[in-house]
């Protein structure tokens, strides 16, 4: 069976990139019936974010991510794990990585390093003066025998296990949308593989991890393709079948500059809260590097996993463009209901509302609206009418003293229309007629009138509006108009 996994570390909220990774390996593993896992890779204790995970699975909850395996929810400030590979959690599997990387020094295929912080940042400095690709010259493996290594780590001695990579020959391997990719086995270097606190580095921990849990396919950024030459070697050193490798292309700013917060947002939960819909952020970020090859560009999550393959996965970097997202989400809100766009918009208006009374007005500014949280200011006329200068009612090259002809007479029409006609479509032919044989412009009535509702110079039509008021309301509003003239 097909199995992948996302595997984030918590050393900060989720990330739109990560998004992208948990997205594709879910499509992936949809697509082929297979299963798709969350691993927590917390074992970076000096950057770990206390609530890191909690956002990263409520994040992936809210997107419709659901892991068929391994950390599945987070409920009563506990983690919640399922299947029968765990645990999920990397710091509740130190004792594994121990076990795994006690084996490799017993095969003489890794090695404890005894090198002080200060004598690694020297060999850095000089490699790097004289111009030469930096990495462990492997002092420690050179000069000091075996036994003796061993012993000076049973007694306690503070040290790390590096991983003995051969340093000829090369490494190959068929990246599934990069295609066949080459590394210089010298040019890589020895990994520390277990810190001195007893915590793995991510490269011990993620080949000993994907093997146990069966990861058949490992879908992550271009970042870790470097990084692969050293897992392929661990695989071999255990005898183990890696997996296959797909590295998606990175996600970039505007000027092709890598994604970076210094140029906009990059954690989901920014997305959550400006109002975006969930169905407009998937499917823009599927969008990211993929392309289905044809004309279509909405995609409900369920169509993506019919659709989705890695060989239409791009290898150059995306562009993160937010002028499309803002398409995106428009294209969803139009998509909505009514009562599902009230719905979904009552926690921004922070109980100003309810839900009977946001069914009623959403449909005023739907189409105007990029993200849920513009609603509420968008729609703050339709609660209390805002202060307005008089000035606001004058139509284009029109005076005041046409706004105070023309608005008592249309303030004395409309008391005359029946309550059963005051809806849109009956005020629009009213009115409209009213204006036609009265020999006055449309602008010099609606104008006037649908500021007078609205408060502001900039809103929906007077029609829409006078209909979501309703008559009693209107017309006081009108009255208002009517004193500041």
């Amino acid at each position: 069976m097909i199995r992948t996994r996302f595997a984030p570390s918590p050393t900060g909220y989720l990330h739109v990139g990560g998004l992208r990774t948990a997205l594709y390996s879910y499509l992936f593993a949809k697509n082929q019936g297979g299963k798709f896992l969350l691993r927590i890779e917390d074992t970076d204790r000096e950057r770990f974010v206390a609530d890191g995970t909690q956002n990263i699975i409520n994040s992936l909850q809210w997107a419709g991510i659901v892991p068929d395996e391994g950390v599945v929810n987070f409920k009563l400030d506990k983690l919640v794990q399922k299947g029968d590979k765990g645990p999920y959690i990397q710091s509740e599997r130190l004792d594994i990585y121990k076990k795994f990387a006690d084996e490799l020094v017993e095969a003489g295929n890794a090695y404890h390093c005894f090198c002080t912080p200060e004598r690694l940042q020297e060999l850095r400095d000089t490699q790097q003066k004289n111009k030469q690709p930096t990495g462990y010259d492997q002092h420690c493996l050179k000069t000091m025998p075996i036994d003796e290594a061993k012993k000076r780590a049973r007694d306690g001695e503070k040290n790390v296990i590096r991983l003995k990579m051969p340093k000829t020959g090369e490494t190959v391997f068929n990246d599934l949308i990069r295609g066949p990719v080459t590394f210089q086995n010298k040019l890589v270097d020895d990994q520390v593989l277990l810190k001195s606190d007893g915590y793995p580095t991510y490269h011990l921990a993620v080949v000993v991890d994907d093997h146990l849990m069966e990861i058949t396919h490992v879908i992550r950024g271009e970042e870790w393709i470097s990084s692969t030459p050293k897992h392929l070697q661990l695989y071999k050193y255990f005898g183990w079948k890696p997996p296959e490798f797909a590295h998606l292309p990175l996600l970039l700013n505007a000027d092709k500059s890598k994604l970076s917060k210094r140029q906009g947002d990059v954690a989901v939960h920014e997305y959550m809260q400006k109002g975006y819909l969930k169905e407009a952020l998937i499917n823009f970020v599927a969008f990211l590097g993929w392309n289905p090859g044809t004309e279509q560009e909405l995609f409900t999550l369920d169509e993506l996993v019919k659709e989705f393959s890695l060989e239409k996965v791009n290898k150059t970097g995306a562009v993160f463009n937010i002028d499309k997202l803002n398409w995106f989400n428009k294209e969803y809100i139009k998509k909505l209901s009514d009562a599902e766009l009230a719905g979904r918009s009552i926690n921004y208006f922070r109980g100003a509302l309810s839900l009977e009374q946001l069914k009623k007005i959403v449909p005023l500014e739907r189409e105007r609206v990029t993200t849920l949280s513009e609603l509420p200011a968008a729609l703050a006329f339709a609660v209390r009418l805002p202060e307005y200068e008089k000035e606001f009612l004058i139509w284009k090259k029109g005076s005041i003293e046409e706004v105070r002809k023309i608005l008592p007479e249309l303030h004395k029409f409309l008391s005359g229309i029946a309550e059963k006609k005051w809806n849109k479509s009956d005020l629009e032919k009213l009115v409209g007629e009213w204006v036609i044989k009265n020999s006055y412009s449309n602008g010099s009535v609606l104008w006037p009138m649908r500021v007078a509702l609205s408060g502001q110079q900039n809103s929906p039509g007077p029609f829409e509006i006078a209909e979501v008021l309703g008559k009693d309301e209107s017309m006081a509003r009108i009255t208002t108009a009517l004193q500041k003239v």
